[in-house]
């Protein structure tokens, strides 16, 4: 082969290698905008999808929202029904149906609240007491041995009545003494007058006269002495007769009372000091109280109290007679008494008593009966008359002094209540609260 038809046969092969990469080159470029538009059209398809979720999600959404809101709203609305219906119910609990009729056979009294007195008292306890100043510890007043005892404890005895009899030898002594007082007083006499008459007549001389009327004063004085020692002790002259025994010693009732108390025995030694008896005149006691420091300003001689058993239903009125100055070093309490008559010996000494100090008294806008007043649920309510019932009242109660309540709060002047017999209303309240419980 020539060189000439090989560079023929390569220009040729050149050629063919360019047409042939022409082609493929044209080919890959039809093949890219295709496949792009796939996959743009790929990509718009599952925009369109998500679009399309996202709207069906917006509107189960706003679905959901708005079914809570109705929700909601049956909520409130049936919350605003319940609601209602507890305040109506409520108010038909706080109302009590009473006829008149139920009234009557209840007893129950009805009252106006109104303005009124609040007298407020101080109560002090205290004790029924032996009346002190009418109260005798009857001693014998000499050494002696009991010969006999006609008083009996608990008997009334009367003034100067014989409650004893003791043989002392104090006594005999002291009789005898006055015997022999009384024996030279009457020597004393009969000398004088004679002194007298011869000193009259001349026939002695006058300083014989003075003498003897010196003698008589003397002998006079002595009686007189005798005499007062024996009173001094009870002991009168009468009993020292012979017959009776100048050692008799009668031991008197010092005045008209009651033996309370009994300390002698027949044939027992007593001394003159011994406390043989104790007589008390119980027409009268004393009630006798405790007064703190704190109290003393309110409590004064002269100031009005009433006297309440605490054993048994018994009042008294009296007055102070007596407050302490000073106070008990270990109670620093005073202690003061009221005289209170007895007739009946109905306050015996012994008894535990509430002394009613009356403090201050005041006029309150409003008040109530104080057994208006009724708790209720740890509350104090008192009972409105309504239309065919009563309506419970909650109020705040202010001063009070037991028998009347001071209304703070909760009542009107007007407000027509339930005052005596509003336990029966609160019964009846109970009576409803069970069975709308049930």
């Amino acid at each position: 082969m020539t060189k000439k038809q090989k560079l023929t046969i390569a220009a040729i092969a050149a050629v063919t290698a360019l047409l042939a990469a022409l082609i493929l080159l044209s080919g890959a470029s039809k093949s890219a905008p295709a496949a792009a538009h796939a996959e743009s059209g790929h990509d718009h398809a599952a925009e369109k999808t998500a679009k399309d979720d996202h709207k069906e999600d917006g509107h189960k959404e706003a679905k959901d929202d708005h079914d809570d809101d109705k929700d909601h709203k049956d909520h409130d609305e049936k919350g605003h029904a319940e609601k209602g219906h507890e305040e109506k119910g409520h108010q038909e609990d706080d109302k009590i149906a009473f006829s008149e009729q139920q009234l009557k056979t209840a007893g129950i009294v009805l009252d106006t609240a109104a303005a009124g007195r609040i007298r407020t008292s101080l109560q002090l306890p205290g004790e029924i007491r032996f009346n002190q100043d009418r109260t005798a510890h009857v001693v014998p007043k000499v050494n002696g041995v009991v010969e006999s005892v006609s008083a009996n404890l608990g008997q009334q005895v009367k003034k100067g009545q014989v409650l004893a009899v003791v043989s002392s030898s104090t006594v005999s002594e002291q009789r005898s003494e006055l015997l022999n007082a009384q024996q030279r007083l009457t020597l004393a006499q009969s000398t004088h007058a004679r002194e007298k008459t011869l000193w009259q007549e001349k026939i002695s001389a006058e300083q014989d006269y003075l003498q003897a009327g010196q003698a008589l004063k003397e002998a006079e004085i002595a009686v007189r002495n005798a005499q007062q020692k024996l009173a001094a002790i009870g002991a009168g002259a009468s009993s020292g007769t012979a017959s009776s025994g100048l050692n008799r010693y009668e031991i008197r009732a010092p005045f008209d009372g009651i033996v309370v108390e009994k300390h002698i025995a027949l044939g027992e030694a007593v001394k003159e000091d011994a406390s043989i008896f104790t007589i008390s005149d119980l027409s009268s006691v004393w009630a006798e109280m405790t007064v703190a420091a704190r109290d003393m300003n309110a409590v004064r001689v002269g100031e009005s109290v009433t006297v309440n058993a605490t054993a048994f239903a018994s009042s008294a009125s009296g007055k102070i007679a007596y407050v302490g100055a000073l106070l008990g070093e270990q109670t620093r309490t005073a202690k003061a008494h009221v005289v209170l008559p007895n007739p009946g010996n109905v306050w015996r000494p012994g008894l535990f008593v509430n002394v009613d100090v009356l403090a201050q008294e005041a006029e309150v806008p409003l008040a109530v009966a104080a057994d208006a007043v009724q708790s209720v649920e740890q509350k104090q309510v008192v009972f409105v008359r309504v239309a065919d019932g009563f309506r419970k009242q909650e109020v705040t109660l202010g001063r009070t002094d037991g028998k009347r309540v001071e209304i703070i709060k909760g009542l009107s002047a007007g407000d027509v209540y339930a005052a005596a017999g509003s336990f029966v209303v609160k019964a009846e309240l109970g009576k409803g609260s069970a069975e709308h419980a049930h």
